[in-house]
């Protein structure tokens, strides 16, 4: 959704309504994960996926459907073993759609949300997706505010507090609720869309691997910063990728900035009067990864010195040095994919593998 708004927002702005399709649930195998969309909009222009083909051809049509009737539609999609040219996803998993209209006057709260998500600043949309409540109807939530409603007073109550909850958590699902918000109900199902501040990617070293690896990061969605303490090397030009290039010894810097359990920091000085007292400050503070460049033996010099600096064996665990998986990478941009992907499997418990060496689920449940 994130990638697909500029262009929604364009339709939007000029009154041009659009049918939107948003996964909501999956099972199995699924290709996409819940909040991935596709909208369909003037002159039949199709952005986004739901789905990566499998499906795309049927949602088109839905889309078109539900811009023409004004009304939502939840449809599910999944294999079908009867009929091997059914609309279906062969790869065995089942989606949940929900297809809805967006027009000014059946959604007039996206513009701010759009706009929210294009400035970083965090949001949630509750969509109603089945029971006695209009299918479709939107609220969107702010840490501070609201706008729109789902139908009753009390269920907008119920769904705003849930929403602030899981907007904290950059979470997105569905939750369950009685018609005017009872907990303990299941009557109407509430689709919520977290649109939390995209995770921080923090590269420090300016140099032409960290010029791949703020490539990289960017690409994968991360909010990229490359900080370095001589200012002829960190610059904008060398790091168009990155959103700030700071000029700062990187352990003064790293002492001044928030980082999260979303952070992912990458130490790519290889110097120990830069990367030790670094290295010290991360390894002390929430981060999702923590990665050092260097060679074996740059590595047992800097595990030596970090222990020498009072940290403990738990603490130097969480450090993945030499940086990245054994791909047998050479150039900066082969480094900064080895890179990526151990990013990636650490965030949702991959082995690194080859696939056909491994059996069991492609995407297994989290």
């Amino acid at each position: 959704m994130r990638e697909i708004l500029p262009t929604l927002s364009e339709w939007y702005a000029a009154r041009l309504p659009f049918g939107l399709a948003t996964v909501v649930a999956v099972s199995r195998s699924a290709p996409r994960d819940p909040g991935a969309a596709m909208a369909v909009g003037p002159g039949d222009e199709v952005v986004g996926s739901v789905s990566g083909g499998c499906v795309e051809g049927a949602v088109f049509e839905l889309a078109q459907e539900v811009v023409e009737t004004g009304e939502a539609r939840l449809e599910t999609f999944g294999y079908s073993d009867e009929d091997a040219f059914a609309v279906g996803l062969t790869c065995g998993g089942e989606i949940t759609l929900l297809v809805r209209p967006v027009t000014h006057e059946t959604d007039p709260g996206f513009a701010a949300v759009a706009r929210s998500v294009a400035e970083g600043r965090p949001v949630t949309v509750a969509t109603v997706t089945g029971g006695p409540a209009t299918i479709g109807a939107t609220l969107a939530v702010w840490p501070d505010e609201v706008s729109g409603t789902l139908g009753t007073a009390g269920l907008d109550i119920a769904v705003t507090a849930d929403a602030r909850g899981e907007l904290a958590l950059g979470a997105t699902g569905l939750r369950h609720y009685g018609p005017h918000g009872e907990r303990r109900e299941d009557a109407v199902t509430v689709f919520l869309h977290s649109f939390a501040p995209p995770p921080r990617m923090l590269v420090f070293g300016a140099i032409d691997y960290a010029a791949a690896v703020a490539r990289i990061g960017s690409f994968l969605g991360y909010r990229v910063t490359v900080c370095d303490a001589r200012p002829v090397f960190a610059t904008p030009r060398r790091f168009p990728d990155a959103v700030e290039v700071i000029v700062d010894w990187p352990h003064r810097y790293l002492r001044n900035t928030d980082t999260d359990e979303r952070t992912v920091i990458c130490v790519l000085t290889h110097d120990p009067k830069f990367d030790v007292p670094l290295l010290e400050e991360a390894l002390r503070r929430p981060a999702a990864y923590i990665g050092a460049m260097g060679s074996r033996r740059t590595h047992d010099d800097r595990m030596k010195r970090l222990l020498d600096a009072g940290l403990t064996e738990s603490e130097l665990s969480r450090l993945r040095s030499p940086v990245g998986l054994d791909l047998g990478a050479r150039t900066p941009e082969e480094v900064a994919v080895s890179v990526a992907a151990e990013i990636v499997a650490l965030r949702w418990g991959g082995s690194g593998a080859p696939l056909t060496a491994t059996a069991g689920a492609i995407h297994p449940s989290t």
